[in-house]
């Protein structure tokens, strides 16, 4: 019993010295910041600030947008039914009575209907299959304040599109793109 009780003491102290390395302990008794932020998000008159921009926001001027419908085709495959065929099995079942010496076994088969089921290739049928997804796309010059970045294509969602078409040449803009290229 004592033995378990030292085991657990010590397993205890253990976790209490890796708890205490990895949490920094009590930051501001000698001066070191701890790397806690507080007051995140609010000026000094206790108003919400606004976010920094996410690292996958992309900004620069418009330059043109385009919409690429979904690319489709008529293509063929086989097509599968279930066909199911009537089957028969013995079924084994046994009854045992008395007890020692004067113990028997009954042993009795019955026959048992079940259906048999496969999918099997009967033709073919047609389908419409997607070769390419539908894509709206915004073009942007001088991305991200870098002259030399121009006519830069993003996929972006249909909000953006809209937002994008809406828009004067050259206006500047800012979103999150879906997707890069178009």
């Amino acid at each position: 019993m004592f033995g378990k009780r030292l085991l657990v003491a010590g397993a205890t102290a253990v976790l209490i010295a890796g708890l205490g390395a990895c949490g920094g302990g009590g930051g501001g008794a000698r001066g070191v910041d701890s790397g806690a932020v507080t007051d995140a998000g609010q000026g000094s008159t206790g108003t919400a600030q606004k976010a920094s921009p996410s690292p996958d926001t992309v900004s620069g001027l418009k330059d043109s947008v385009r919409h690429l419908a979904a690319k489709t085709t008529r293509t063929t495959r086989p097509h599968l039914v279930r066909k199911c065929t009537s089957a028969t099995r013995q079924v084994r079942h046994t009854q045992r009575t008395g007890t020692g010496t004067h113990r028997t076994t009954r042993t009795w088969y019955t026959t048992e209907r079940y259906q048999s089921c496969k999918k099997v290739r009967t033709g073919t049928e047609t389908y419409t299959r997607t070769v390419r997804p539908q894509r709206w796309c915004v073009s942007l010059d001088d991305v991200a304040g870098d002259t030399a970045r121009d006519d830069v294509w993003y996929q972006v969602t249909p909000a953006t599109y809209n937002e994008a078409h809406g828009a004067d040449e050259h206006a500047r803009m800012e979103f999150t793109p879906t997707g890069t290229g178009c």
